[in-house]
């Protein structure tokens, strides 16, 4: 969290982050066209955000995108703010407002965590049904096997799945991607999105990458920004400490 901190100290590095909030998934260029510094202050700028885990990068071809992370601020949000019963302190409203690009070649949502873990852990609590109705509030079902049928299904008995879709790439303990979607929109196509879970070695802990892409409205792209950085968290605090966070089941992402 010092780093977070650092990072945010500096003006510049704020105004990359609001950059990012208006406009995310940039590459350097396009950063650099509103700065009045050499590509490599920006560089090093964005490096100390990257650090922070407040700036995420994802190659696309040749190009270096770069998207706003808002997790950090959330756990600021939860340990600071939510805390002190002050949720709209306006320092930390790009927590509360979303992080998207509109371009449909370009993924919507680009969601980073460090986990103190190993990959096949968080593999297990990403495709586990026990695990993540532990942290989820839901349980996530399926033998996760290229073109098998998932649900997202509530804890409550009833049976009833608030997301389903089909796995379309399953690389355990490394890549997990499958189409999101409501039962009713199940049978159309157009509605799905899709969701990629990148898992990968960070020296002796591990960097999980979230991308939720093709979403469909406003809407859905609000439960998204809400979404995911509170699953995240708790998936973290899980992972890490064996106990979740004292809140309720968590909002469905793109729900």
């Amino acid at each position: 969290m010092d780093r977070v901190f650092k990072a945010l100290a500096d003006t510049t590095r704020r105004r990359l982050l609001d950059r990012l909030h208006e406009h995310n998934g940039q590459t350097l260029g396009e950063l650099c066209e509103h700065f009045a510094m050499t590509r490599q202050s920006v560089t090093q700028h964005l490096s100390v955000l990257e650090a922070a885990n407040l700036v995420g990068t994802l190659r696309r071809g040749r190009e270096k995108l770069h998207y706003l992370n808002p997790v950090p601020l959330h756990e600021i949000q939860e340990r600071w703010i939510d805390k002190f019963e002050r949720p709209r302190l306006s320092a930390l409203g790009a927590v509360k407002r979303r992080a998207e690009e509109a371009m449909a070649d370009k993924p919507s949502f680009v969601y980073v965590t460090y986990i103190a873990s190993t990959p096949e852990k968080v593999w297990e609590a990403l495709t586990d049904a026990d695990l993540t109705a532990a942290y989820w509030g839901h349980r996530n079902v399926s033998d996760w096997q290229v073109g098998s049928r998932w649900e997202h299904v509530r804890t409550d008995g009833s049976g009833v799945a608030d997301v389903v879709g089909r796995v379309i790439e399953s690389e355990p303990p490394k890549r997990l991607v499958a189409t999101w979607a409501a039962p009713d929109d199940e049978g159309r196509e157009d509605r799905h999105s899709r969701v990629t879970f990148e898992i990968r070695p960070h020296e002796d802990i591990v960097r999980l990458t979230v991308i939720h892409e093709d979403l469909n409205d406003e809407g859905e792209r609000g439960d998204v920004a809400y979404g995911w950085p509170a699953v995240l968290s708790n998936l973290k605090s899980l992972l890490e400490t064996g106990r979740t966070m004292p809140q309720a089941p968590w909002q469905v992402p793109g729900r």
